[in-house]
């Protein structure tokens, strides 16, 4: 199901931060984000609607400053769209609940899926698989 919001009700729910890079598509500073160093076991959610997105098990570290994962848990959780801002030509990755930003998918990641999903820590809430 499909979660659609005002911005106001987006602004009232989310951190400054959160909001820039989620519902403006900003991007968090490399190597700022709270999971771009961390390697606990869990599930990681989208923070603005709860989606799942990523299983720890696939995440990597791609010594890019974001955290990286080799596959999204499944293939509706997340739509692509071309993304060529910033002089660059990238496919960004958003939720496929809520249409949050939620980073770039790259062509450079480790096998078996030989993809790079780079978030934005702020995009996403942690679940631990032990609670």
């Amino acid at each position: 199901m499909k979660v659609e919001k005002t911005e106001a009700q987006w602004r009232e729910q989310l951190t400054d931060e959160q909001f820039r890079v989620c519902r403006e598509s900003g991007t968090e500073a490399p190597f700022s984000g709270e999971y771009a160093v961390f390697n606990k076991n869990g599930i990681y959610h989208c923070v603005c609607c709860d989606q799942v997105l990523f299983d720890s098990s696939t995440k990597f570290d791609a010594g890019c400053g974001w955290p990286s994962f080799w596959q999204a848990v499944n293939q509706e959780a997340v739509v692509y769209r071309e993304d060529d801002s910033h002089g660059m030509h990238r496919t960004e990755v958003r939720c496929a609940r809520c249409d949050a930003h939620l980073g770039h998918v790259f062509p450079d990641g480790p096998e078996p899926t030989g993809h790079r999903y780079c978030m934005n820590s702020v995009a996403l809430s942690f679940r631990n698989s032990e609670e």
